[in-house]
Parts: C-alpha cells; structure tokens; sequence
C-alpha cells in the first residue's frame, strides 16, 4: 500500500535544508543536501507511522 504527504522543506540560515510533515505531528529532519534529506525525510515518515 502506497501513501502520499506532503513535504515542506526550507533552508535555514547555516545553509541546511529542513523538511517536515505536516500531517504527521513531529516529523521532521534535516541534512546539509537535498539527496540526503529526502532520504532522511522518507525515513522518518515510516518512523512516525
């Protein structure tokens, strides 16, 4: 079963990306790259479920 969120990624001052889930309460990381961040951000998907 496939599900799909919403991703909202910023950058913030000392050049890191920063993504969250807003449907999932909590879920956040980050990463110096994008690459990396989504990988991160996939991960703490399934975390949170």
């Amino acid at each position: 079963m496939s599900r799909e969120f919403n991703v909202v990624i910023e950058q913030d001052e000392d050049g890191y990306f920063v993504a969250s889930v807003p449907a999932l309460r909590g879920c956040h990381t980050q990463a110096k790259s994008l690459d990396v961040l989504m990988k991160r951000i996939k991960g703490a998907i399934v975390l949170c479920l």
